[in-house]
């Protein structure tokens, strides 16, 4: 597992966690101390279903923990889990029989955090439009859903973890709305997208993109998701597992995050996203090159920040079979204890 802290010179391992951390950003930045703690739970994970409405559009959403919301608990840290572009909410908490656990809901849910996702605009169970549920629509899908979750528990500040176009939404609604942010999770992310062999491919395609708000997916075109970088780092039956449950929504999805990713980079300017941020990248991911990513990190106004690459992965790390690294670091990000000495 590589690890990079900030690389400036003043800037060490112990500068970055004591002398910068979260009470700094409390002070400068605007990012207070993490509110609730994350207690390991056991017991039955509940659930239930809600809905945003953005406009007149209805946004569906999702939430787990272990046990039902009770009055007067102690506040359980909110966690958003934020999807990509070809994938719904789906993908963050898929059901594959006799392949162990793969829903990161379940998993963080027993960490002790309230879970939460959505279908973005166009996706799974949300409302459909002629638009093309670019980056900047899914901001607005954030915002619409930060209400939800703040009428529901009573927090105004959440963790939100983003994966691929989903780490860009994150990012671009961080810019948006910092008041609401606690600490950032970006994996599969991609800055400039420079010197990135899967965006330079999808821009072949960037004409169709301009012209159409939807494009055609099927079973393979989702199969390679797990397979165009590094056949072997996911399950051939994961995939084909999500390929079942995502299928049933139909064979279109719309271009708005390949457009943005392959003419509008960047959309997320690091100098802009004040929270504490874990950018984490699969070692093979053709995503995004590691001095794409690096130019980012290094441009994070905030010190604490880390950068981790992940072995034997590559683009999905939330289903690769070794999912549990990106369990292990994000519930290590999102657990950091606030500095005692600033």
């Amino acid at each position: 597992m590589t690890h990079f802290d900030d690389p400036r010179p003043d800037h060490s391992r112990r500068t970055v966690i004591k002398g910068i951390g979260v009470a700094t950003a409390a002070s400068v930045l605007g990012a207070p101390a993490q509110a609730a703690t994350a207690v390991p739970a056991e017991g039955e994970i509940w659930s239930s279903e809600y809905w945003a409405k953005k406009g007149d559009i209805p946004l569906w959403m999702f939430r787990k923990r272990v046990g039902a919301p009770k009055p007067g608990e102690p506040a359980r840290p909110v966690v958003f889990f934020v999807h990509g572009s070809s994938v719904t909410s789906r993908a963050f908490d898929l059901t594959v029989p006799g392949k162990g656990e793969y829903s990161l809901l379940n998993a963080f849910a027993r960490f002790g955090f309230d879970c939460w996702t959505m279908d973005h605009e166009n996706y799974g169970k949300s409302g459909r439009t002629s638009g093309n549920a670019d980056i900047a629509s899914g901001v607005e899908d954030l915002k619409a859903a930060a209400e939800v979750i703040a009428r529901e528990t009573g927090q105004t500040r959440y963790h939100f973890v983003g994966e691929s176009s989903g780490a860009l939404r994150a990012g671009a609604y961080a810019m948006a709305a910092p008041d609401r942010i606690d600490r950032l999770v970006f994996a599969a992310f991609t800055y400039k997208g420079e010197g990135s062999p899967t965006l330079a491919k999808r821009a072949e395609q960037l004409a169709y993109y301009r012209s159409h708000n939807m494009r055609k997916r099927d079973r393979d075109m989702i199969r390679s998701i797990a397979t165009r970088d590094k056949p072997g780092t996911s399950d051939p039956a994961v995939m084909d597992a999500l390929a079942d449950v995502e299928m049933q929504f139909g064979d279109q999805i719309p271009t708005g995050t390949y457009l943005d990713m392959t003419a509008n980079l960047p959309v997320v300017h690091p100098e802009k996203v004040l929270a504490p941020v874990l950018l984490v990248r699969g070692e093979y991911d053709g995503i995004a090159a590691v001095p794409d990513l690096e130019e980012f990190f290094n441009k994070l106004p905030n010190g604490d920040r880390q950068f981790i690459i992940l072995p034997g992965t590559a683009h999905s790390v939330a289903l690769a079979i070794n999912r549990e690294l990106f369990w292990h670091v994000t519930r290590a990000f999102l657990t950091m204890p606030a500095p005692v000495v600033t």
